[in-house]
């Protein structure tokens, strides 16, 4: 295939544009926003080189000359969206400047509900990510722990947030599949749940929902969820 490497190769380290030539019809900004517009419509399966390709006015074959592969075509979606994250001088509390970039990194996920598919250790050396790690060491300079535990931290971080909108999405997008109300969906699950706790079965269970039966406040467990990592990590 045109433009592939016969060894492994990282998009960054390739060079845009050939020493000598004409200037490229398309920049790889040009490339990652067609391609990340097109997975917030249709979704990250709808992202093919062939697409883009058509989406840029150009042939597939062409569009291989400026990203080798697909997966580097993901790369390049990554590093896009991770340049929207708002950076705020650190204030010293490490634990609400943390809070707050996961905070971001959540709304960033529902902007684009493809992202948690794509979340990779792979693509977290790019030009945004690497920004946007060297930020979140910089906000956790006030805690006294080795670098290595400081990114074991902002992967733990990353994770807890990464897994919470991943749920939210594919709850969101079942609901959305439904030929009934999500509201007559949950009556009936509650009513199930219900008899099978009242069954005696499960009596660990039957004192957890007599302890707690109100409705679940989500944006709480997800404080709750960032914050008891955080704690964990400034406990050690």
């Amino acid at each position: 295939m045109a433009g592939r490497a016969a060894e492994p190769q990282v998009i960054w380290a390739r060079p845009e544009r050939a020493g000598r030539g004409p200037r490229p019809a398309h920049s790889r900004a040009d490339i990652a926003a067609t391609a990340v517009r097109v997975a917030d419509a249709e979704g990250i399966d709808a992202v093919s080189m062939r697409k883009i390709a058509a989406e840029l006015g150009m042939g597939t074959m062409s569009l291989y000359n400026y990203v080798p592969r697909k997966e580097d075509l993901h790369e390049l979606m990554v590093d896009a969206v991770s340049g929207e994250y708002e950076y705020h001088e650190p204030t010293g509390d490490w634990r609400a400047d943390v809070l707050g970039l996961a905070r971001q990194a959540r709304a960033l996920m529902h902007r684009h509900p493809w992202m948690p598919r794509l979340m990779s250790p792979v693509y977290g050396f790019s030009p945004n990510a690497l920004r946007y790690l060297e930020h979140c060491m910089a906000c956790l300079d006030p805690l006294e722990r080795p670098y290595g535990t400081k990114m074991e931290l902002i992967a733990a971080v990353t994770s807890v947030v990464t897994t919470y909108v991943a749920n939210e999405i594919a709850t969101a997008e079942r609901t959305r599949s439904l030929p009934w109300s999500a509201e007559q969906e949950q009556a009936v699950r509650i009513a199930y749940l219900g008899s099978q706790v009242a069954s005696g079965k499960y009596p660990r269970l039957a004192a957890a929902f007599m302890e707690d039966s109100g409705p679940i406040d989500l944006e709480a467990v997800f404080e709750r969820a960032l914050r008891r990592t955080l704690e964990g990590f400034a406990a050690e």
